[in-house]
């Protein structure tokens, strides 16, 4: 049976975020080897097709991908499906807030330091929808994949709690390498952060929304906010 678990962990990473971290871990590399990182652009939520209708349906094919990831995730864990409740806002609200401010200092410094690529949200209202889906996305897929079902699994498979959630957070913090090592310390230190509030309430859903606020903000903070006083 372990060995069985062991064997779908393996696969589930390999169909999702575990090729995600290596692609990542490539990609900065060839930045590195190209230009200093703070003199390269990311974006975040890149055009698929030059023709609107089709630059839609792409994004919301990939999305649904992320979306998909999750679901598989939650069907293989056999959980009962729980709608998520204000609390669960509440709380997210508040992790948004905890990982969110002190993620945008560290991305500024970075930058200033060459420790990152300038990221670009959506900078046109239009893209505003999509963007806030792939918020959705994001945070559903990764909460379930990588906090939910590995912390879940590995504990199954006889891991100790602490190396379970240092598993989860490398791995969040791989598949955001491509944006520069900013990101992916930030998102290491937020995987400890979100991999030990699940460990100790069981709760999947403030770490969703918190991801899914932290996003948002993100992707639309751009076309609403003027940050350029921040040298950004």
């Amino acid at each position: 049976m372990r060995r069985r678990l062991g064997l779908e962990v393996v696969l589930v990473l390999v169909i999702t975020f575990g090729t995600s971290g290596l692609r990542a871990a490539l990609r900065l590399v060839d930045s590195l080897l190209t230009a200093p990182l703070n003199e390269q652009k990311t974006v975040l939520v890149d055009a698929q097709s030059s023709v609107s209708w089709l630059d839609l349906a792409l994004q919301l094919t990939s999305a649904f991908v992320l979306v998909g990831w999750g679901g598989l995730a939650w069907y293989l864990l056999g959980e009962r499906w729980r709608w998520p409740t204000w609390r669960d806002l509440g709380r997210g609200a508040g992790f948004a807030a905890l990982i969110g401010l002190p993620g945008l200092a560290l991305y500024v410094s970075a930058v200033h330091l060459g420790l990152s690529k300038v990221v670009v949200p959506a900078t046109d209202a239009v893209q505003i929808p999509t963007s806030l889906l792939w918020a959705f996305a994001n945070g559903f897929g990764e909460e379930v994949v990588v906090v939910m079902y590995l912390l879940t699994r590995l504990g199954q498979l006889g891991w100790k709690p602490w190396q379970a959630i240092a598993a989860s957070a490398a791995l969040r913090g791989s598949y955001h390498l491509y944006q520069g090592f900013s990101a992916g310390f930030g998102n290491l230190v937020m995987g400890v952060v979100f991999a030990w509030y699940f460990h100790k309430t069981g709760r999947v859903w403030p770490l969703v929304l918190a991801h899914f606020l932290i996003d948002a903000v993100a992707f639309v903070a751009y076309p609403l906010l003027d940050l350029s006083w921040l040298g950004i």
